[in-house]
This record gives structure tokens, C-alpha cells and sequence, in this order.
């Protein structure tokens, strides 16, 4: 099978972003499939572009970067210019390049033109994958306010759902959210997954790594600093609670950095949360066998709920606790597997209380770590949600 992907954010972990589509498609081409992704740089990510369009490979998948880079850290309007400009420049390879089954992966929900001109024009199969529910999540958030420009998006939407073949979504509250659009759709659910293999091969310290952290309990949050992430939770969770013996560290970047870096000093925590920037995924690994527990943090709108981070799953992997602010799935999971606390993203009282509770129970923060590291083994392995993906995409392509 000849598989076409547009996914804008391609990455391998020697960059500091998701590497879902590379574990997934160099599976895939073991599997014996041609796979051909178009993809761009993303502030994040390894890739690069040569010129505006290039071609690369990685591990035997193919690789069209074009030069439409996208960062979190940029304006609304300049992100959508350059979706859009993937987006119409991705024409060209779905009528183009050769392949059996187009798959579309958002956001952004641009990634979805092309693959609706290979279904119009060449009678492709068509898969769209819905990584965020877009446009609730940017009608919710305020970032679609027009109510002429939010009925465009909310058609653009339907049209997507009426003309896909198969509706993959990153968890079941995303797979809701499609439901409630088109409720006879097929869908499949391929959350985010848990590298296991990668968190059991590097045992050493990060660079960096102070000796008098050795003895400490250390936190960590892994992800973006963006606005939608509000990872002020944190710090006020801290501020509340009595630091002894503690150091909290942010793995990220984002545009709400400089933000938390003030409010982090002004309340005299600057000793004791430390902010190391964006690292590479082999790099983040060592941070997370260093916590104690990792935090997974959302704005309290409920399309976030729905939400299926990186983080999340890497947590699992290192086989340490959560502390989670999301109300849906995720919360869900935490109660029924005991594999981590969840908070009120808006009571900065029980964050505090999650904090000091894994400080001073080292014990239950162990046995929930094991509880987590057996949800990455058993339910999030890769190999395991590689299958199933790509069972899924035979059995549409027929």
C-alpha cells in the first residue's frame, strides 16, 4: 500500500517535539507500505526545510518538507497564512504523487484540503485525523469570534466528516466531538502512545543536572508554554504549598514562557523552579527518570478536555505519577488506574495539596508510577497502536 500523509509537524526525537508520525510510519515501511509524508519544519521539530520545497528520508520514509513553518510563539494570523500556504502547495503532491489512500492529519484543519482534492480528483481513499476538535477549540478559546468566519469554519468541518472514509480521532472525548457532527461516521481511536523502549534504554543523569538536586524531590512538566496549556496551575500550586526539599522544572518553550519566568520571581520562587528550555526527546527522557511526578496541565474550557498530550504518555513510559488538571478521559483513566492525581485546574489549593501529598509519600508515588508504566506497556505500547492504525487504513483502503 502506498500511503500519503500530510502532517505538518514531522519530528524525531532527536528534536523536542511529538514523534507520533515517525514511530507510526517507519513501522509502517517495515511493514513492507510505501510512505510518503508531507510535512514542514515546526519550531519544535528536527526537520528542516532546503528551499521551499525539498525531499528528504527517515529510516525509509519519505519525506516532502515544505518551507510554511509554523510556531505557537507566532500571531494568530501569520499562523493561518502559513497553513494555508502548506495547505495549497500540498495540492500539488495529492494530484501528483502516487498513492492508494491519503491521510490527513490536523490541526491545523488545512491539512484536510489535500486530502479532499485526491478524493475529488483521483478517487483516493480518504482518512482525516483529528488531533485537536477544531473549530470548537478555537471558537472556545476566543480565537474565532466572527460569527460569518465561525459558520465557514463550522461547514468546512462538516464537509471534512461527510467526505472522509474513516474519522481517526486521538481520544474518545475527540471521538464524541466527531459523533456529534456526523454521528454515522467510522471511526477510529489511536491516542498519543508511551515509547517504553526508548524510557527503559537511557538511564543516565541530563546534562545540566546539579548534584544537590540528587537528594531533592524534583518535578517536571514536558510540553508547550502556550496559552491553552496554562501552566500558571503549576506555579500557583506552588506558591501555595511550602517548597522544602523541592525543585520544579519546565522542558519547553512557548509564548507564555516569560510569563510564568515573572510570576515565578515575583513570588521568590526563582530558587526552586527552574525553566531549562527546549530539549531534545532523548534528553527529555533523563528528566522524567529524575521526577518525582510529571504535571499535565489544560486551560478549563471543555474542548481541552478532550485533549491526548505527548506528556501524558511519556509520563507513563518513565513509569512515574500525574497530577492532572483535564476533566475528561484523562481524569477518568487517572481515578480508575491510580496512576495519579487529579486536580481543579482553578483551586490552586488542591495542586499545593498533589504536590506536598507525592513529596512526603514517596511509597504511593512509586506504586502509582508502576500503575502508569503498566498503562504504557499494556494499553499506549507503539507496536501495538501501529497496528491497529495500520489494520485500520488496510481495511478502508479495502
Amino acid at each position: 500500500m502506498r500511503i500519503l500523509v500530510f502532517y505538518q509537524y514531522f519530528g524525531t526525537p532527536n528534536g523536542g517535539w511529538s514523534t507520533r508520525y515517525y514511530e507510526f510510519t517507519r513501522r509502517w515501511v517495515k511493514k513492507g507500505h510505501q510512505v510518503t509524508v508531507v510535512t514542514a519544519p515546526y519550531y519544535k521539530s528536527d526537520i528542516k526545510a532546503d528551499g521551499l520545497i525539498s525531499r528528504q528520508s527517515v529510516e525509509g520514509v519519505n519525506l516532502i518538507v515544505v518551507n510554511a513553518p509554523d510556531s505557537n510563539k507566532d500571531s494568530f494570523l501569520k499562523r493561518a497564512f502559513n497553513a494555508l500556504k502548506f495547505a495549497f502547495i500540498s495540492i500539488y503532491f495529492a494530484l501528483k504523487e502516487p498513492h492508494d489512500l491519503v491521510l490527513s492529519s490536523s490541526g491545523p484543519i488545512t491539512t484536510a484540503i489535500p486530502g479532499l482534492i485526491s478524493k475529488k480528483f483521483r478517487s483516493k481513499k480518504f482518512v482525516f485525523e483529528v488531533r485537536d476538535l477544531w473549530p470548537a477549540g478555537g471558537i472556545q478559546l476566543g480565537k474565532i469570534n466572527n460569527l460569518f468566519a465561525q459558520k465557514i469554519a463550522l461547514s468546512f468541518e462538516k464537509l471534512i466528516y461527510k467526505n472522509s472514509d474513516l474519522v481517526v480521532a486521538c481520544s474518545v472525548g475527540m471521538e464524541d466531538g466527531v459523533k456529534k457532527v456526523n454521528p454515522d461516521k467510522p471511526t477510529l481511536v489511536i491516542p498519543n502512545s508511551s515509547d517504553v523502549v526508548l524510557f527503559s534504554s537511557i538511564t543516565d543523569r541530563p546534562s545540566g543536572f546539579k548534584s544537590e538536586w540528587e537528594n531533592t524531590c524534583n518535578f517536571i512538566y514536558a510540553g508547550s508554554l502556550g496559552l491553552m496549556d496554562e501552566c500558571e496551575q503549576i506555579i500557583k500550586g506552588f506558591i501555595d504549598s511550602r517548597m522544602e526539599g523541592i525543585h520544579m522544572f519546565f522542558l519547553g518553550d512557548g509564548a507564555e514562557r516569560n510569563h510564568l519566568e515573572t510570576l515565578a520571581k515575583q513570588n521568590g520562587l526563582q530558587e526552586n523552579i527552574h525553566f531549562m528550555g527546549l530539549l531534545p526527546k532523548k534528553e527529555l527522557v533523563k528528566w522524567f527518570q529524575a521526577a518525582r511526578a510529571s504535571f499535565v496541565t489544560f486551560k478549563n474550557i471543555e474542548v481541552l478536555h478532550t485533549n491526548s498530550p505527548n506528556k501524558l504518555f511519556d509520563s507513563f513510559a518513565a513509569g512515574i505519577p500525574v497530577i492532572q488538571s483535564t476533566k475528561g478521559w484523562i481524569a477518568t483513566l487517572v481515578n480508575e488506574s491510580n496512576c495519579g492525581i487529579n486536580v481543579d485546574p482553578e483551586d490552586p489549593k488542591s495542586m499545593a495539596e498533589a504536590i506536598l501529598y507525592l513529596r512526603d509519600n514517596p511509597t504511593i508515588a512509586e506504586e502509582m508510577g508502576g500503575n502508569a508504566k503498566k498503562l504504557a506497556i499494556e494499553r499506549f505500547n507503539r507496536d501495538h497502536l501501529s497496528e491497529i492504525f495500520l489494520k485500520g487504513l488496510i481495511d478502508t483502503l479495502g
